[in-house]
């Protein structure tokens, strides 16, 4: 798994990572409604500070969003 800069992905590409994590993942935010484009947005900040990485597997060839953690957690595996 290797983690893919921002600045790499033209800001399409990023916004559909983004957009099938948000809907493959879902999101619990209680009782109020958040938007998908707030969501967006949060989750493009969080990419932006490192709190959240965007990866790509070779063997599934797929793309995903891990913590900063867990990625790394990941990566000293193998």
């Amino acid at each position: 798994m290797i983690d893919i800069p921002l600045e790499r992905l033209p800001p399409e590409l990023l916004a559909a990572i983004i957009e099938e994590y948000i809907c493959r993942e879902g999101t619990d935010y209680g009782a109020n409604e958040v938007s998908l484009e707030t969501k967006m947005e949060q989750i493009k900040k969080q990419i932006s500070r490192g709190d959240i990485v965007i990866t790509f597997d070779q063997e599934t060839e797929t793309c995903n969003l891990l913590t900063k953690e867990v990625f790394q957690k990941n990566s000293h595996k193998k």
